[in-house]
């Protein structure tokens, strides 16, 4: 919505309609200009901040998944820890459950 440029009455008196309406007509075209100036400005600015967004959550997306994976691989080294653990307390209640069979089935 431009804002058409006004001049004094007495710029028209002194110059005349024809000179002061063609001063008029060439303000609002400068200012049409400036404002497809500043709109053009303005989208490529914001084309460059919407490309950097992009790949900021590009970076941070890749930083994420890579702690997952990180995260992935330090749960599966618990976990094959954790089996040698049960393994190893199974073997030994195995160990003394027949032992204690042994002792107590044996004759006497």
């Amino acid at each position: 919505m431009p804002v058409t440029a006004k001049l004094s009455r007495r710029f028209y008196e002194q110059f005349g309609d024809e000179i002061a309406n063609e001063l008029v007509d060439w303000f609002n075209a400068v200012d049409a200009t400036y404002r497809s100036d500043l709109r053009e400005v303005n989208e490529l600015n914001f084309a460059r901040f919407d490309a950097k967004l992009e790949q900021r959550f590009a970076e941070q997306d890749a930083k994420i998944e890579q702690r997952f994976a990180e995260q992935d691989a330090k749960i599966d080294r618990v976990k094959v820890e954790l089996v040698r653990w049960m393994f190893a307390f199974w073997t030994g209640q195995m160990l003394a459950l027949v032992a204690f069979m042994w002792l107590a089935l044996r004759p006497r």
